[in-house]
Parts: structure tokens; C-alpha cells; sequence
């Protein structure tokens, strides 16, 4: 693997830099403690064309490839890590429409998505009782006329409320298992399609988690995304790019604290010079940079395998359960070089660390990401060579 960037990566991440800087960081404090959803500034990303990086031309997207979509989301992260999560998720609704969806469902939502008609893209996998456990959801579709017919309550849907379509997984045919479980396109104000309240989180504040309810919603035949019972496989492969992607934004957010935390501590002064010349503190900071360094390299080796049309599950699990524990250790360090100052809302470390906590339980937790490590371990003996 080539560690240069091309001109055409290098570009890109420097708009997402420039965009994040003079868009985002400014009203990142605002958005937080307001609640703010970032319509405007996801239609100036759509201008832009970063909502669809690794999208196909004839669809509206960049193709730019998954190295680029990655650099995206950090660069983004860095400033505004709710925003982030809209540009990730509807850059993963695009994807898996192009991967796995018929020709006219492509031009149907794809440049709608791109080009920010439809705002944001969203996914409904999740339930109430069915979040890592995904093969026991109890959404269900049942043949109709001419279509099918979805019940069935989602949870944890980040844009569901904003989103011009929604990629919902239901079982199809309950008794078999997995393979019973078949993906649909649901469009917005679809009759039946209702947004239910929206989570009051942690961390994230400024994008959009709701929950979802289908009661007799009918959607056509042309709806299915891809075939009858392999909604289950779908899933899976949308997940293991799902991971580069929150990968990128821990990445993204542990980087902006040790940014902050490199700052504070060269001004803080106490005992009558920087706290940056105490060696406990050059330690907090030296650790923090190798990690985020190593969850950088591991978080490229992924995105090149993919890109590359390679398999990455095992590379992307461990990115993502790295990154994100790197990216809380990150916070967490910076938090404690600025003291009692870390703890209120007057610096931004403070959201960062809320910001960060999820990265470690959404699209996999941390737990999930090592069974499927060891699994791929245990399967792949190259690997231990």
C-alpha cells in the first residue's frame, strides 16, 4: 500500500478541511447546545459534492474512492463531529443503493442524495430489542398487491427524520432465520411511515436520532434493494464500510482534542512556567499522538482494501475498535490537562469527549468488533503469519 496520497486525495481532503474550518467549527458549540440540525450546511456540502465521495460520476458522486470518502470524514469530525454523522450515513445510503440496487432505483435516489434533494439518506436496521443482535429484528413485510406490506417499530435512526429515503430491513420469511430478512426503500411521507421522538443524547447533539414506526406502510415491488432473504448479507457488507466511517470520525475528534490539548497546555501556566514542560503531561501528549497515528495507518489500510475490491472486515473491525477507544482515551487525556477548565462548557473538550463516547457502541460496539477480529483470526492463518 502506497502511504501518498494522489493530487486528486490530497485535493479533497484540503476542501473538507477548508469547508470544516469556515462552515462547521465556528457554530460547532452553538449546534451543540441548541440542538441545531445542519440542513444549510449539508446543502453546501452537497454543492461541493461531499455527500457522494465514493459514489460513481454517472450518479452524481465524485468517485473518488474510499481513501478519499475516509480523509472526508476526519477532516469533517474534526470540526463538527454531529455534522459528520449526517455526510457518513447518507454517504452509506448512496453506496449500498449503487452496490446493490437495481438501475432504476440508482437514478431514481442516488443523484438525489448527491446532489442534497433529498437532504440526507438514513438507515433502519436497528430495533428496540434488536441492536447488535441484528438477525432478531421483528420488523416484518408480508406480500401485498403489487408490493409489500411493513410493520414493525426501528430505533437509534440517525436523519430518519430528514431523510428522503430510508433503507428499512424486515423479515420477509420469519422462519428462516437470517436468511428471511430482505431490504426496502422507503421514501419520505410514504402513508404508514411515521417519525416518533427524537433522542435527547449524550454527545451528538446537533444531529438527528429518532425512532421509526411502520403500520401497514405499502411499498412497491420496485422498492426491494436487492434480492428476496439477502437483506442479512447486505447488511453486513454495509456495516464492514459502516466501520471505516466511524473509524474516520473518532479519528477526527480524538486529532481536534490533541489539537486543543497541545494549545492549553503551551498558554497554562503554573509554578511559573508552561504545564507543556512537565513531563507527566509531554507523556499524555506523546501517547495520544502515536495512537492516533497508529488508528490513522489502520483506518487507511482498510479504506485501501476496499477500494481496492480486496476483503477488509477483519482490517476494518480493527480500525474501527481502535480508533474509537484511541479517540476516548484521546479526550479523556486532554480533558485532565485542562483541569477543572476541561470540565465546563467554556472549551470545546469537553464536547468532544461526549462526542466521542458513541463512536465505541454505534456500527458494531467495541465487544462486537473483537469477536469478529478473533473470528477472522481464527479463520484466516495468514494472518498470524
Amino acid at each position: 500500500m502506497d502511504l501518498d496520497l494522489t493530487t486528486e486525495q490530497e485535493i479533497i481532503r484540503d476542501t473538507a478541511r477548508q469547508f470544516a474550518k469556515r462552515e462547521l467549527a465556528p457554530v460547532a458549540a452553538q449546534r451543540d447546545a441548541q440542538d441545531i440540525f445542519p440542513k444549510k450546511e449539508l446543502l453546501a456540502l452537497a454543492d461541493i459534492g461531499l455527500l457522494g465521495v465514493n459514489v460513481p460520476e454517472e450518479y452524481g458522486g465524485m468517485e473518488a474512492g474510499v481513501v478519499a470518502y475516509s480523509l472526508v470524514i476526519t477532516e469533517l469530525a474534526k470540526a463538527c463531529a454531529a455534522t459528520t454523522v449526517a455526510v457518513a450515513v447518507t454517504n452509506m445510503v448512496a453506496e449500498v443503493i449503487c452496490q446493490f440496487g437495481t438501475e432504476d432505483q440508482k437514478q431514481r435516489y442516488v443523484g438525489g442524495i448527491t446532489d442534497g434533494e433529498m437532504l440526507t439518506g438514513s438507515f433502519a436496521l436497528s430495533e428496540p430489542q434488536a441492536g447488535t443482535d441484528a438477525a432478531s429484528l421483528r420488523s416484518r413485510a408480508e406480500p401485498g398487491d403489487g408490493g409489500w406490506v411493513l410493520n414493525g417499530a426501528k430505533q437509534w435512526i440517525t436523519s430518519g427524520d430528514t431523510s428522503g429515503v430510508t433503507v428499512v430491513w424486515a423479515k420477509t420469511d420469519p422462519a428462516s432465520g437470517p436468511r428471511g430478512i430482505t431490504c426496502f426503500l422507503v421514501e419520505k411521507d410514504t402513508p404508514g411511515f411515521t417519525v416518533g421522538r427524537h433522542e435527547d443524547k449524550m454527545g451528538l447533539r446537533g444531529s438527528s436520532t429518532v425512532s421509526l414506526t411502520f403500520e401497514d406502510c405499502f411499498v412497491p415491488d420496485s422498492a426491494v434493494l436487492g434480492d428476496l432473504g439477502d437483506g442479512f448479507k447486505l447488511a453486513m457488507v454495509a456495516l464492514d464500510g459502516g466501520r471505516i466511517g466511524v473509524a474516520s470520525q473518532g479519528l477526527g475528534i480524538g486529532l481536534a482534542a490533541l489539537a486543543e490539548g497541545r494549545s492549553y497546555s503551551l498558554e497554562r501556566k503554573q509554578f511559573g512556567k508552561p504545564i507543556a514542560t512537565f513531563q507527566g503531561l509531554q507523556w499524555m501528549l506523546a501517547d495520544t499522538a502515536t495512537e492516533l497515528d497508529a488508528a490513522g495507518l489502520l483506518i487507511l489500510r482498510a479504506a485501501f482494501l476496499k477500494e481496492n475490491k480486496r476483503p477488509f472486515t477483519l482490517e476494518a473491525s480493527m480500525a474501527k475498535v481502535y480508533a474509537s477507544e484511541a479517540a476516548w482515551r484521546a479526550c479523556d487525556r486532554m480533558l485532565q490537562i485542562h483541569g477543572g477548565y476541561g470540565y465546563v462548557k467554556e472549551y470545546p473538550i469537553e464536547r468532544y469527549l461526549r462526542d466521542a463516547r458513541v463512536t465505541r457502541i454505534y456500527e458494531g460496539t467495541s465487544e462486537v468488533q473483537r469477536i469478529v477480529i478473533a473470528r477472522e483470526l481464527l479463520k484466516r492463518q495468514d494472518r498470524l503469519m
